[in-house]
């Protein structure tokens, strides 16, 4: 008997260890999505949606943050795309309205010494002083093309959804921040444990030398919109000590682009998703927060990056926002408010067609089911 059950542990072991194995290799990768949603349509809808589509992904939840617009129109907009596109088993959960300390007023002050960006977000033309970007206040949600949403967001702030999930799930979550970091900083600030209990942290922010003709970054290369909007908690959040940190930056960003032969392609799908993008995307422009979703997702996407230690000019001077860089070698040796500076791996280069191809195929796939 005792050579009898010696034997059955030598051939069922095997087998449990390689169904163990498979079970955990098709787990869903667990991850929470922080984004400024402006929509209906276009970048930050597309990026989350990257993730919504994936069966490889269990998002658990999406807390929004101003930036591109304000975030109570933000939630509107995101609340309907999910339902638009089948998936209202994500909550949607409200987060921070205004930066950390950065202003409207101190940044239309500056204007007349360092001049205006192309681009201000949810200050919209109060800001720019164009038409091309309409303002209304932050409490303002205005008709939506799409729809009023009928679900609800969340009863809870984001910040303490971010901080629960992560200690629900130790070490097994990826935070996907593609607007400004407000909600992470403020999770940071609440919880010491909060970004050491992640499995890492994904970022599309930061600029450091992008070759481009474009007016928004050719003249000023180091500045981007969500570590502009709100430096301080940029500043807090690439400081804190994450297990990896990934950067999707705009020198990256560039080298894609959403094209009308993309668009048509997606638009012979039927389905929920892709209907939605051929209604209400037609923005031609740079896929960057899709990039750091689809990077996570698949890595070989990725074919060059480096390791730098980053940070956000926080002096409110001429460069307030603008991304800063060193080597290992000439690095910082005092520690910030959150411990030493934290090694970000910076992505260079790409397969474009390897991402291209996923992009089109998820935004054409049928619905996950949860």
């Amino acid at each position: 008997m005792r050579q009898l059950t010696s034997v059955l542990i030598r051939y069922l072991l095997p087998c449990s260890l390689a169904a163990a194995s498979l079970a955990t290799a098709q787990s869903p990768r667990l991850v929470l999505i922080d984004q400024d949603g402006s929509g209906p349509g276009g970048s930050n809808q597309m990026a989350m949606m990257v993730l919504l589509q994936s069966p490889q992904v269990r998002v658990l939840g999406i807390t929004m943050v101003s930036g591109n617009a304000w975030e109570p129109e933000e939630v509107a907009h995101t609340l309907r795309m999910l339902e638009l596109i089948h998936r209202t088993d994500v909550p949607v959960v409200p987060g921070a309205v205004f930066p950390l300390l950065r202003t409207q007023s101190e940044s239309m002050s500056q204007t007349a010494a360092i001049g205006s960006f192309p681009w201000y977000g949810a200050w919209g033309d109060l800001a720019a002083h164009t038409s091309a970007q309409p303002y209304h206040g932050p409490f303002v949600i205005p008709p939506l093309a799409e729809g009023e949403p009928t679900t609800k967001p969340l009863a809870e702030d984001a910040v303490h959804f971010l901080i629960r999930q992560v200690h629900a799930h130790p070490h097994a979550v990826t935070i996907y921040a593609a607007g400004p970091l407000t909600n992470i900083a403020l999770a940071l600030a609440i919880d010491p444990h909060f970004a050491e209990l992640t499995q890492r942290i994904v970022i599309m922010g930061g600029s450091l030398n992008p070759r481009t003709d474009d007016p928004e970054f050719a003249a000023h290369p180091r500045h981007e919109f969500n570590f502009w909007f709100d430096p301080e908690a940029a500043h807090l959040t690439l400081r804190a000590p994450w297990p990896r940190i990934d950067l999707t930056d705009v020198d990256i960003s560039i080298k894609t682009q959403f094209t009308p032969q993309m668009l048509h392609q997606i638009a012979q799908s039927n389905s929920p998703a892709a209907q939605y993008i051929a209604k209400y995307t037609h923005e031609f422009y740079y896929l960057w927060d899709e990039l750091a979703a689809a990077a996570w997702l698949d890595p070989k996407i990725i074919t060059k990056e480096q390791t730098l230690y980053v940070d956000v000019d926080t002096s409110h001077g001429p460069d307030y926002g603008d991304t800063l860089t060193w080597t290992a070698a000439n690095k910082p040796t005092l520690p910030g408010p959150l411990g030493p500076m934290q090694p970000v791996h910076v992505q260079d280069d790409l397969d474009t067609t390897r991402f291209d191809n996923l992009f089109v195929d998820l935004m054409k796939a049928p619905p996950v089911v949860p």
